[in-house]
């Protein structure tokens, strides 16, 4: 498809980190060593990224309107800087995604009583979405079993929930053309989209394609998104939500994931090299919790492998190519 560009268990207790997110020294918050901060800092810098990402992604979003390929992203906005509204239905959608999947996050943590930052947002240049994601500081530990998966989870199931609601009304929006054959950024299809497009499109004759509308194209990348983080490797989300469930084991799903990653880096995307490299960087495994041997309970345990099944749907093996 197409989208629209005119188209260790010791006496410490460990400290868990969420994929793109950053813990602070492991001395506990309260340490006379730990620098007062206002309530106002806190506040500030994260509403200040959210506004810069705000403006981001309405670039990203208007520029993806352009059809002059000889007008780059500067000159459009000077030229027309009113033709940010554009951009609304892409960044409201984005930023819908990533701010729920975020404060899934955050939400849990404060439930469980694990210090954590409000979500940073991270800017990035208008040339394709306007952001790099956003992080969360972990102020402290992850102590149990139970909060390791609450937290882990949220996050993933928000977002997606979010975007499979963007991803009906953007398809409704889209537009089904004759596949000329131009050169162009092409998206992968996982199969919940596969699926989603026969329900609301459907069937797509062979010489045809879907030009996708900005809510569809921003669901499609919030589609993307969940499914990297819920790769059960290491400290991504769905590390967390493996280990959880499985223990130990994770590490030996990490072992037998790593190797494909680095098959489809071959094969398919590239992008899958820098994903293999980090986990190897960063740890295949996950580290453990003080209370490993208690139950995650029915509940948790049918939530965890729906997780995993959100994964395998929305999982593109080969997610952009040029053609």
């Amino acid at each position: 498809m197409d989208h629209e560009r005119q188209p260790h268990v010791i006496n410490d207790p460990p400290i868990e980190q969420f994929h793109g997110w950053t813990q602070t020294d492991p001395r506990t918050i309260e340490g006379s060593d730990v620098p007062a901060r206002s309530e106002s800092s806190g506040w500030l810098v994260p509403i200040g990224l959210f506004l810069t990402t705000v403006f981001t992604t309405l670039w990203a979003g208007a520029y993806a309107t352009n059809s002059d390929p000889f007008v780059g992203a500067w000159r459009f906005l000077v030229e027309n800087p009113t033709a940010l509204s554009k951009g609304i239905p892409f960044a409201g959608t984005l930023l819908g995604i990533l701010v729920t999947h975020e404060f899934g996050h955050y939400l849990l943590s404060r439930i469980h009583r694990v210090p954590a930052s409000l979500p940073l947002f991270i800017p990035g240049p208008p040339h394709f979405i306007g952001t790099f994601g956003a992080i969360i500081r972990m102020r402290g530990p992850i102590l149990s079993r139970k909060a390791l998966f609450d937290i882990g989870v949220a996050g993933p199931i928000a977002g997606f929930v979010v975007a499979m609601i963007a991803l009906v009304f953007g398809l409704r929006w889209s537009t089904v053309v004759i596949d000329q054959g131009f050169f162009g950024l092409r998206l992968g299809e996982p199969l919940l989209l596969q699926f989603f497009t026969w329900l609301v499109i459907g069937p797509i004759q062979q010489g045809y394609d879907v030009v996708l509308h900005p809510v569809a194209f921003a669901a499609w990348f919030g589609l993307f998104v969940t499914s990297l983080n819920l790769i059960p490797i290491g400290q991504l989300d769905g590390g967390h939500v493996a280990y959880a469930l499985w223990g130990s084991r994770q590490r030996t799903i990490a072992l037998a994931i790593l190797p494909v990653l680095v098959v489809l880096g071959f094969i398919g995307w590239p992008g899958w090299f820098l994903w293999a490299g980090m986990a190897g960087i960063l740890g295949l495994a996950h580290p453990p919790v003080l209370d490993p041997h208690t139950a995650l309970g029915r509940t948790r345990v049918l939530v965890g492998w729906a997780a995993m099944a959100i994964f395998a749907l929305t999982f593109a093996p080969v997610p952009f190519s040029v053609h």
